[in-house]
């Protein structure tokens, strides 16, 4: 079985940037020697107002890494972002490997919730349609406290090729006595999208401490996206350890 995959979202280091006037750091260079340090992919969430990655940042990066996959074992580029018509239309330029839809508005600090997929099972229907047209791999944002039958039906008829469970619950359970029961509802919902021959990632509030417990309840998992604490925890180990780091807990 093929290893789990490490994607680094790099919005943290735009979010540095955008503080200042500057480049710096340059966040297209800093991710080209994230993949030099052996991670897998790059992951990106642009959002309306720029506050962290910015639209010229995507489209450099996306030259970067068609570069890069010119000459070295290839990488993949991840766009998150709510489907609205102007996210939609990015892709259909970009064409990146993986499109990940969260349901979350404009508005939101960070992704925080999964879809409801009954309720938004017509626009995702449309919206899977337009976008795997343009060559993306879709994955869908998914709670699993909030999977039920219902929602499981609903994945069904979807099936899109990837979910990607949202982690933060098993973050905030792993020092306490619920770890076990709460990391059995994610292993459920990724067992329940594996049978379907849906593919399974996972991000949100992961880090070096919590990761490899993770990845040893959930083996399947395709990929994880990191970039919060990632970032923080290069700030005292260094930016390639910290990489490193998390390759080795992958098991690469």
């Amino acid at each position: 079985m093929p290893m789990t995959r490490l994607s680094v979202n790099v919005n943290k280091l735009a979010t540095l940037r955008n503080s200042r006037e500057k480049n710096l750091p340059d966040v297209t260079r800093m991710a080209r020697q994230i993949l030099a340090y052996g991670a897998h992919g790059i992951t990106v969430h642009p959002r309306p107002d720029g506050r962290h990655i910015r639209h010229a940042d995507v489209f450099s990066l996306a030259e970067m890494i068609a570069g890069w996959n010119s000459s070295q074992p290839p990488v993949e580029f991840n766009i998150e972002g709510y489907p609205a018509p102007e996210f939609l239309q990015l892709l259909t330029e970009i064409r990146p490997n993986q499109a990940t839809l969260v349901p979350d508005p404009p508005e939101a600090l960070t992704s925080n919730a999964g879809w409801d997929l009954v309720r938004s099972e017509a626009l995702l229907r449309d919206v899977l349609l337009r976008v795997q047209t343009s060559g993306a791999r879709v994955s869908l944002f998914i709670d699993p406290f909030r999977f039920d039958d219902a929602q499981g039906a609903a994945l069904k008829r979807l099936k899109p090729e990837r979910i990607e469970l949202y982690t933060e619950k098993f973050s905030d359970s792993f020092h306490t006595p619920q770890r076990d029961s709460v990391t059995a509802e994610y292993a459920r919902v990724a067992q329940f999208a594996d049978n379907l021959g849906i593919g399974v990632n996972a991000g949100h509030d992961l880090n070096q401490e919590n990761l490899r417990y993770l990845v040893e309840k959930i083996s399947l998992l395709d990929e994880v996206s990191i970039g919060h604490a990632l970032i923080c925890e290069a700030l005292e180990q260094g930016l390639e350890t910290t990489v490193r780091n998390y390759l080795r807990l992958l098991g690469h």
